[in-house]
This record gives C-alpha cells, structure tokens and sequence, in this order.
C-alpha cells in the first residue's frame, strides 16, 4: 500500500514538474525571440528541444570549446531548455566584455545548485553585482591594501620555510603537506590562526566542502542547473541531500574561524589578521558589518588556498619533467640571492627567469581553464551578434593560454616566452584572477604566496622523475583542475642547504 502511495506522488510529481519546464522553456524562447533583432553567435548544431546546451556537458570541456574556436569564432554560442551560454575565446572579446562593458557582465551564473540550494552566492566570489558584493569588496580592499599586503610579507616567508622544512623530512608527502601548507598560511593570515594549530579543528571541514563547491561552479556539472524546476525536487533527491550537507557545512566552516577570532579580540590576544584589522576598526558606512566580514574572510580563504596550492604541486610535476628549466631557475637563484639564505619576496624583482618561470606554471596547465563564469544583465549587441539578458558568460581561457604562436610550440614548458619582447606572451596574471570588476582583491597576496614558496623550494631542492622515471601528467575535469596524484623525487641540493632550510625555519613566529 506504502508503494503505491510513493509511486503515485513521485509520477505525479515528475508529471507536474515537466509539464512545469516545457512552459517554462516556451516562454524564455519567446521572450527572447521578440527581443531578438540581430541572430545569436554561431555554435554547434542544435537539436530539437534540447538546442545544443548539452554539449557543454563533457570532460575536460575547455579542450572541446577551443576546437569550436577554430571552426565557430571567437565567439560560441550554446542554447536550450531555457538556457543560453557564450564562451569567449580570446582575449580581445573577454577585454571588451568583462571589462569594457562591466556594468553589464558583472553578475555572477545563477548556479541552482551552488547558490540557491548550497548557498555560495554568500561568497564575495559568486555573490551578483550589487550591494552584497559591493559592501563585501570594500572590506576587501580595505584590509588588503598595499601596505597591509606587505604585512604579511615575513608570515609567507615563514610559511614556505616551514614547507621545505617539512619536505626535508618527508618528501614523499609533498601533495599534502602543499595542501595543508596553502590552507594554514590563508587561515594565519585571515584569521591569525597559527599554523600549529591541528588540520582537523578548522580544515577538514573546509577541504571536504571545497570538493563539492569545485563542482557546484562547474557550468552543466548539475542537471539542476540546466532545468532549474528541479530545485523543487523532494528532499530524498540524491543532489538534494548533497546540497543540504553543502549548506550546513558552509555554515559551520564560515563561522568557527570567525568566532576564534572574536573571542581572541576579547582576551586581548588576537594576532594581526585580515578579520582582526576590520574588526578592530569597524567601517560605519557599511551596514550588518560583522555578517559581511565573516563573508568576505570566507571568499578570502577559498580563493587564496587552492590558487597557491595547485600552482605548486603544477610545479613539482614540470620540475620533474623538464630539468633544464629547473637548473637555469635554480642558476639565478643562486647568483642573485646567493648560497647562505633562502629568498624573500623582496626578491622577486631581480628574479626575471624565476617570474618567468612561474608563469609559464600557470600558462602550461590554467588551474582554473574556463575563468569563473559572468553573467549579462542585460540585452546586448556585439560584433553584429545579439547577446539575450541572463546569458552565462564563459571566458575559455585554455584558448588564450593554448593560442599558437609562429615561434613558441604553446604545448611546450618554455619560460623564455615571457621574456622574449619580439613575441609577447599573454601575462597568466590578466586571466588567473578573473577579469573587470571581479578581479579577485587578494591577487597580489596569492601571486607573493606562490613566488616565495615557489623560489624557496628552487634555492632548496632537486625535483626530478620518480625512481620509475616515467610521469604522465593527469589533469581532473573540475572547475579548479586538479594534478590527479603523481610521484617524484625531492632531495636537497646540498647538506648546507638542509642545515639553511632548518635554521630559517627555526626562526619563524607563526
């Protein structure tokens, strides 16, 4: 009897759900077409009912969407079940969109999973273009000024010391004491928090989070955000109970650093810290302060962890593969900062072949190979092409980065490119942290993170293949592109180097 009942509401639900979404889809397509004046930008065949939206649905989509460059453009459209998507395919069109016109492409997807049902839309990262994301980005820029930013310069110098440290000691677990390094330097920085504090009192939770959110910005990732009258789906849905933990979670994760931090403002003991400044000096024009803050510092450490975390397990790996760059690195390192100390970050502008190594890190393999999404907020015309309101603006940045070039094999790892004059390369910079008016605040800081560690591990050690001598670079299919696991071989490069290694890290106060 139980059955039957169960049976009858879920097809009764299903019935009324699609009958829900084909009116739903009619009236989008309506509403576009008598909008619609000039044609939409070309895009791959589309299918009845469907469009060709569903193409966006497959792995590693970046490698598919810059085979479309070459036979569509530029500009590549995808539309169906209500939904329409443009992937950007150069610089000069995310240039002129995301920038030039950033009153109109500022807004963030909306992702039904990720910020209806799991609520990162909170985040000053995914949050739309409007006061929420402006109250937040004014903390932001406040407490992440230049001078502030410099701050912070012997904390990451610490931090990497305590890294190679670490990595003399066992090198075999580079991979997660890289994770664990990058999420500890973002929480001391953030929130004051020291880095011997135990991993699992405030990371764990955010790393098992940040595996769900990877996917939940992903476009096509969730069926739910291609038809979004499934958000009303029963609770018993797998991606429903997925979202609810998400949510919980997010919530949990947000709040127990912050709180740290209060109750270390209140004994007089909090250290300096993103979220100690602000709150220690409140901005009066911006209401439900402490809310924002907790927010702002949220998006701050999401952001900051994982851009410097996969930046240098993707230097392990192209160490390992091309040891001539590594030794030239290494050369400059030695000739400019010497044999008896480790780099600091006032270093790094007389290191032009390390900054240029760096970033052709980024380049070979874009952490994040399709930006992070924009969305249009209103009708629009370019290049003789009609762009419909709500259209979801990818900037595919694989292609800029993948653009061939008549004297540079872009499949190559070849720093020399950026510091070649007669054939510019596309600074990594300009598209790692995003474009217009969401350009991430805490760019300076993470590209300081990951030159001192960088530059730190080149003056400490030898990367090389594993005992095997055989790597095959791996990548995942996420938003952020993971390294899937991999092995190499790092040994000092000297005995003086270790004892160096153990001395500054011995030094350091966090």
């Amino acid at each position: 009897m139980l059955d039957n009942i169960l049976g009858y509401n879920r097809t009764t639900w299903a019935t009324g759900i699609l009958i829900l979404f084909v009116s739903y889809v009619l009236l989008r397509y309506l509403r576009a077409a008598s909008r619609r004046i000039l044609p939409c930008p070309p895009g791959p065949p589309m299918r009845p009912f469907i469009g060709n939206i569903m193409d966006i649905r497959v792995d590693k989509p970046w490698l598919k969407l810059t085979d479309y460059k070459y036979k569509y453009g530029d500009l590549v459209y995808f539309q169906g079940l209500g939904q329409s998507m443009l992937v950007l395919n150069s610089l000069q069109a995310m240039t002129d969109l995301l920038e030039k016109r950033a009153s109109k492409y500022s807004d963030r997807p909306i992702f039904i999973f990720g910020n209806e049902l799991m609520g990162l839309n909170r985040y000053l990262t995914f949050c739309d273009y409007n006061d929420e994301w402006r109250a937040q980005r004014k903390l932001a820029h406040t407490a992440l000024s230049p001078t502030a930013v410099k701050g912070y310069h012997v904390m990451q110098e610490d931090s990497a010391a305590i890294f190679a440290r670490d990595l003399l000691r066992a090198p075999e677990n580079f991979n997660p004491l890289m994770r664990l390094t990058s999420s500890k330097i973002i929480l001391a920085i953030t929130y004051g928090i020291p880095m011997d504090t135990p991993e699992d009192k405030y990371i764990t939770q955010i790393e098992e989070l940040a595996k769900v959110g990877v996917k939940a910005v992903m476009p096509g990732t969730y069926l739910v955000d291609l038809l979004p009258i499934l958000k009303y789906a029963p609770s018993w849905v797998p991606f429903q109970r997925e979202a609810k933990w998400a949510w919980d979670m997010t919530e949990l994760a947000i709040a127990r650093p912050f709180e740290y931090v209060k109750r270390e403002l209140e004994a007089g003991t909090a250290p300096p810290s993103f979220v100690q400044q602000l709150l220690t000096d409140p901005l009066d024009d911006i209401a439900d302060f402490e809310r924002r803050v907790k927010w702002a510092a949220g998006s701050m450490y999401g952001a900051g962890a994982e851009s410097t975390y996969v930046t240098v397990i993707i230097f392990f790996l192209v160490m390992a593969l091309y040891p001539d760059k590594q030794r030239i690195a290494q050369a400059e390192v030695d000739r400019i900062v010497g044999t008896d100390r480790l780099p600091t970050i006032e270093d790094r502008s007389c290191l032009p072949y390390v900054n240029a190594l760096i970033k052709e890190t980024m380049r070979w393999h874009p952490i994040m190979p399709l930006g992070v999404a924009h969305r249009s907020s209103e009708d629009d015309e370019y290049e003789g092409y009609f762009i419909p309101k709500s259209t979801v603006v990818i900037p595919n940045v694989w292609s800029i980065a993948f653009e061939p070039n008549e004297k540079y094999e872009p499949q190559a790892f070849l720093p020399e490119r950026f510091l070649d004059p007669s054939h510019p390369t596309v600074d990594p910079s300009m598209w790692m942290f995003g474009f217009g008016r969401r350009i991430c605040p805490g760019s300076v800081l993470a590209e300081n993170s990951i030159f001192i560690t960088i530059a730190t591990l080149l003056a400490s050690f030898d990367i090389s293949l594993p005992d095997t001598g055989e790597l095959k670079p791996q990548f995942s299919s996420f938003q952020i592109s993971y390294p899937e696991p991999f092995d190499c071989r790092i040994v000092p490069r000297s005995g003086l180097k270790a004892s160096i290694i153990e001395a500054r890290a011995a030094q350091s106060t966090i």
